[in-house]
């Protein structure tokens, strides 16, 4: 069997697909990823082959100052949008040639779906939270596009959720869907997202609220076990003192100023920090002893050894830092991020910064009510019921499915 991976988006689109990838290749399966370039290293220091896909999303997030490649836009959403798509067809449609399955993620897979009907072969999509799949019992996350009305009904705003999806990838898609013959696509989101949409979410942190139009399959978060030893000088600093607080926004843009709002604040309560770099490229603000800069790092070890994680929201890290049983503190960013930042405060494992911008003070605020020692207790009853199995399950799922689909001889 030989099954296709594709995915883009951050590190929290990649790596959970690089442990279905692991999972997968315990089970004797083929399997090839295609991802942005950024994630060359990932795949290969685990022995997966990929192949670039699409631009670098840290130069469309980030931008690049030497280029004069500026950071994208909401106005730039549509010109994306038809990039993404014409990347898929131009690079994720030959990879999937040969193959028995294609399972997709990332930044609305608007091809992939349509790649796989061309091949007659298995497809299956998945999210990382579920908010992006539509249910009442919701509302949806942002996105580019026509305003939403005021005070309307959940129904009605995925209706123009789904509006604002067609928008951006309608189009382009039935491009590409005519030049293979297929008929035009009038819903690209719940086309992409089929109605047996994989939830590779822990069902304690992130539980599918449930849609009689959707038959969810939820297996757990997809963790790739990271056993890289952390760096000696890291070690050295953890064991020089208490526990720090570590801060990090690991690939989205972070606040302005947020280093010196950070360390300041974790300083007033009398804590050291560990600072990750991330692609904001933060820093520390001065030399003093009490701060240590740290870049690519095993953060299910380093996790473990903190006071308390400070960081944007993402699905990974939340995830990581809630197995860890790591208190946080959650400023989030931008689309899924306030949705975790809401999770950490409803199970009392953290707390749920106010805002994108935090100041000295709200953020001292905020880390007041994670080091306390009741969060301290929560957060590590909360991670004894975090799953680590959810690929192993991915994968077994999988392959039954890709089975069952495929005509005996």
């Amino acid at each position: 069997m030989r099954v296709l991976l594709s995915a883009w988006g951050s590190r929290g689109d990649i790596e959970p697909m690089l442990a279905l990838a692991v999972q997968l290749r315990l089970q004797d399966v083929a399997v090839l990823l295609c991802a942005p370039p950024d994630f060359a290293e990932h795949a290969a220091r685990i022995d997966i082959p990929m192949i670039a896909a699409g631009q670098s999303v840290r130069d469309l997030v980030h931008g690049v100052k030497s280029s004069g490649i500026r950071p994208s836009t909401p106005v730039d959403a549509p010109r994306v949008a038809a990039a993404l798509v014409a990347s898929q067809f131009e690079t994720v449609a030959p990879a999937a040639e040969g193959c028995d399955a294609l399972v997709a993620t990332g930044l609305m897979p608007a091809g992939q779906r349509s790649i796989a009907e061309a091949l007659g072969i298995y497809y299956a999509c998945v999210a990382f939270m579920p908010g992006v799949l539509p249910s009442l019992h919701q509302t949806p996350l942002p996105r580019p596009g026509r305003p939403f009305p005021p005070n309307a009904s959940n129904k009605v705003l995925w209706e123009v959720d789904a509006e604002r999806v067609q928008a951006l990838y309608g189009a382009p898609l039935n491009t590409h869907r005519a030049a293979l013959g297929l008929p035009p696509v009038d819903n690209v989101r719940d086309h992409v997202h089929t109605d047996r949409p994989w939830l590779a979410a822990d069902p304690v942190l992130a539980p599918w609220p449930g849609s009689p139009d959707l038959d969810v399959v939820q297996t757990g978060a997809w963790i790739l076990p990271d056993t890289r030893p952390l760096p000696t000088d890291l070690v050295d600093f953890l064991d020089a003192g208490s526990p720090p607080v570590y801060v990090g926004f690991s690939s989205v843009r972070a606040p302005e100023d947020v280093a010196t709002v950070a360390i300041e604040a974790i300083r007033a309560h009398g804590r050291r920090v560990v600072i990750s770099r991330g692609w904001a490229d933060l820093a520390p603000i001065d030399d003093r002893d009490d701060c240590h800069i740290v870049g690519e790092a095993n953060l299910q070890e380093l996790f473990t050894r903190v006071a308390a994680v400070v960081h944007h929201g993402g699905a990974g890290t939340t995830t990581t830092a809630a197995r860890a049983g790591a208190p946080q503190v959650v400023v989030p960013q931008i689309a899924d991020q306030p949705y975790w930042a809401g999770r950490v405060a409803a199970l009392g494992i953290g707390a749920a910064h106010d805002g994108a911008n935090p100041t000295v003070e709200t953020l001292s605020a905020a880390l007041e009510t994670a080091l306390a020692s009741e969060v301290s207790r929560r957060a590590s009853e909360v991670a004894l019921t975090i799953r680590g199995d959810g690929a192993a399950v991915a994968a077994r799922l999988l392959i039954e499915a890709v089975e069952r689909a495929t005509p005996r001889a």
